[in-house]
């Protein structure tokens, strides 16, 4: 200890206080990651991802702590980190900002500023869970997306009206397209249906009506990791 203590340069965090900090920051990206996990809904599930946000926390408090209040280690960090090109596409901005939680937990907790990462990670988890449950900013609920292809007949497209109505609450066609040299139409609908049991049936129901073909049901239920 005395040793390291010698070693570092003056005002340089002991090691005790580096290794509070930086577990503390890992401690609380865990909470935001398991936030993250338990309100995603989607089809693009990254567990890469989860683990991405208490690693990040755990990097950018080491760097805030190396740095302390040197300003040239600032200025030459910003400049080795202009070199690096990160190139993860992120799709939803949602997942952007839960990134930018654990970068913002790990600086608060490298710049031993502990009250504001323990009170910011529990605003923001509370924040995450109180949108999610609410559906903030959600106009309609989907459960899925339901495809097939019909031929041109209006009788066959009045029976797939009807068996939508009766298997779901809910329905909306989304996009629409020939296939084979125009003689039908690939349909996509978004569905919400109330009863999970009823999903099979409203296949079987499709699949019953001749003439359709491929018909196929995309749940967004985020069971699988893809």
């Amino acid at each position: 200890m005395d040793l390291l203590h010698q070693l570092s340069k003056p005002g340089a965090a002991g090691i005790l206080s580096a290794l509070l900090a930086i577990g503390l920051a890992f401690a609380l990206a865990q909470v935001i990651s398991a936030v993250y996990i338990a309100t995603f809904r989607g089809l693009s599930y990254s567990r890469s991802f989860v683990q991405g946000i208490p690693l990040g926390a755990i990097v950018t408090s080491m760097l805030m702590m190396a740095i302390g209040d040197s300003i040239a280690a600032g200025i030459g960090l910003a400049g080795g980190l202009s070199i690096v090109r990160f190139r993860t596409t992120m799709r939803d901005p949602r997942d952007m900002v839960f990134i930018f939680a654990g970068l913002g937990v790990g600086i608060a907790c490298g710049l031993q500023a502990y009250p504001a990462a323990i009170g910011g990670t529990a605003l923001f988890c509370v924040a995450a869970i109180l949108l999610f449950g609410i559906h903030y900013g959600a106009r309609k609920q989907f459960d899925g997306l339901l495809r097939l292809v019909a031929p041109r007949d209006p009788a066959i497209a009045g029976a797939v009206t009807e068996v939508l109505r009766e298997y779901t609450t809910h329905f909306a066609m989304v996009t629409m397209r020939e296939v084979a040299q125009g003689d039908g139409f690939e349909h996509a609908y978004q569905v919400r249906i109330p009863d999970p049991d009823k999903r099979p049936a409203l296949l079987h129901a499709l699949d019953a009506i001749e003439g359709l073909r491929d018909v196929a049901l995309h749940l967004q239920d985020p069971t699988l990791e893809i």
